[in-house]
Formats: C-alpha cells, sequence, structure tokens
C-alpha cells in the first residue's frame, strides 16, 4: 500500500475538522504513526475501505 496516499488523506481528513488551520496539529512522527496504524488496519482487514479506516484512525487521534 503507498504510504504517501495514505498522509494525503490524512491531511485531507484534517482538513475536514480544521479547515481554517494551515498546518496540522500534530506531529510529523504523529502523521507517520497514524499512517502506520491505517496500514496495519488494512493488512488485518483488508475488506476495510481506506477511506473509512483513515476517518476512524484521525477521529481517534483527535478524541482519544
Amino acid at each position: 500500500m503507498e504510504k504517501k496516499l495514505i498522509v494525503k488523506m490524512i491531511k485531507n481528513c484534517f482538513k475536514q475538522y480544521y479547515s481554517e488551520v494551515d498546518s496540522l496539529p500534530m506531529s510529523s512522527e504523529d502523521l507517520e504513526e497514524l499512517a502506520d496504524r491505517i496500514i496495519q488496519i488494512k493488512v488485518e482487514q483488508p475488506t476495510v475501505d481506506l477511506y473509512e479506516a483513515v476517518n476512524d484512525t484521525v477521529y481517534e487521534f483527535l478524541t482519544g
């Protein structure tokens, strides 16, 4: 799975929550960790939609 695509999807998802902010409310290490977590979810559950996995993971990051 292409990590660059996942990182881009994560950034776009954050824009939904923080549309007025130019930078992400997270460090680059956090971004890498989220991308790795999403890749792991897709490996463990290949039938899960990538868009859904990204949105769920970002939501968990923001609320938890």
